[in-house]
């Protein structure tokens, strides 16, 4: 729960239920979307010894406005160009209890399908040692036909993929890759992780391509992205398998692979993580993203003093390894788990509260807020799809996505 702040009365923008309002700061008047606020830092930089309204827990997301969720949070007016003048942020499918839409969402132009998994390990999800996740589909020809017929929330039945049992625990996912799903699964008990293509249309024949770092089990592998003009993948692989009770006791460091299925060859390009999660490259390959969640340990519990950080790196163009670590973005609320691009060079990830966006520079310029952890979305046709464990949310913004597609 958040409460008002009395400073937050200077910046309140009231609901509308027109097109576009204007949310006053200072002397500049900015025009946003129907329900969007717009928060100037400079009004929040001191609030003073007797403030009562400090943030100690980094799972509680700043909203000095109490503004009833979801909304679109403005902390630049640059966000403006993200969401175009008329985004909203409206529910596409719901299951109230379980965490079914948690990570792994891969869009699909040719079948305008978003393919995503439930959560694996965590609340909610119902897996486990003993028991494995669901990757589930939802068809957005009928979201945009079922938002066109009202002004509110939908809930558009979801399909369920009945895949090969060699698919355990999936957690990341990108693509199309050559016309497939590409997967990372956590695997499950003493099942390895592994890198596994799923044909996108039944009978979703599935291939493995690595399960293994020569002779060795991964820890619990997370995400995985492809270099942008080769076909190599670049995945993560923290300990969260363990941490949340469904993998054995992790035999290696967590680290940042580069896989080239042409070669079979397998290394590491970064390391020194807590848990390394999220990745993302920039367009050009040149520059690539890592999310380290290090303050979420399951069972360990939360360590507020450990990273919630995004990384940036160089990458060789020679020997492609990360290079040049520095900090692009510190998280206030929760971790940044999930990590997209648009092609403006903003980098989303799922986070705390809803989905956080920062321009190039690194700068928060802006929050897709929903109150509730979102640990990824993805850009389709119609928008953003944000996953929010019992909901998928749909943003009908401007901004487009870097192409994913490796033909």
């Amino acid at each position: 729960m958040v409460i008002i702040s009395a400073a937050s009365t200077i910046l309140a923008v009231a609901l509308a239920a027109v097109s576009c309002t204007k949310a006053s700061s200072g002397s500049s008047n900015l025009t946003v979307p129907p329900g969007a606020v717009y928060i100037d830092p400079l009004m929040y930089n001191v609030v003073g010894a007797n403030y009562t309204e400090w943030r100690n827990l980094s799972t509680v997301g700043f909203n000095p406005t109490n503004t009833a969720p979801p909304f679109i949070q403005v902390l630049d007016p640059s966000f403006l160009e993200v969401t175009g003048p008329s985004a909203t942020i409206r529910a596409i499918t719901s299951n109230p209890g379980f965490a079914f839409a948690h990570e792994a969402p891969i869009y699909v132009p040719d079948l305008n399908v978003v393919f995503f998994t439930s959560n694996d390990g965590g609340p909610l999800g119902y897996s486990g040692w003993y028991n494995n996740s669901v990757v589930s589909m939802i068809n957005l020809t009928e979201v945009d036909m079922t938002l066109a017929s009202t002004t509110g929330d939908v809930n558009v039945p979801i399909q369920t993929l009945n895949l090969s049992d060699t698919v355990q625990m999936v957690n990341g996912g990108t693509g199309p890759y050559k016309g497939n799903l590409l997967f990372m699964t956590s695997g499950r008990a003493l099942l390895p992780s592994s890198i596994v293509l799923v044909n996108p249309n039944p009978p979703y024949n599935t291939t493995v391509l690595l399960d293994n770092f020569l002779g060795r089990q991964f820890n619990s592998l997370n995400d995985v992205k492809i270099l942008p003009g080769t076909d190599i993948m670049f995945f993560t692989d923290p300990t969260y398998g363990w941490l949340n009770g469904f993998r054995p006791e992790p035999m290696l460091p967590s680290q940042v692979y580069r896989f080239d299925p042409s070669t079979g060859q397998v290394r590491v390009v970064a390391d020194q993580f807590v848990h390394p999660n999220g990745i993302a490259f920039t367009p050009d390959g040149a520059t690539a993203f890592i999310t380290d969640t290090g303050i979420s340990g399951g069972f360990l519990g939360t360590n507020q003093t450990l990273p919630a950080t995004i990384y940036q790196y160089d990458v060789d163009p020679l020997t492609q390894s990360f290079k040049n670590r520095r900090v692009f973005a510190y998280i206030d609320s929760g971790v940044p788990d999930g990590i997209q691009l648009d092609t403006m060079g903003n980098v989303y990830s799922g986070c705390g509260e809803g989905t956080h966006v920062w321009n190039a520079q690194g700068t928060l310029i802006g929050k897709f807020y929903l109150n509730s952890t979102t640990a990824q979305m993805i850009f389709t046709k119609s928008g953003l799809v944000i996953l929010d464990e019992e909901t998928i949310y749909l943003v009908n913004i401007q901004a487009q996505g870097v192409d994913l597609i490796t033909v």
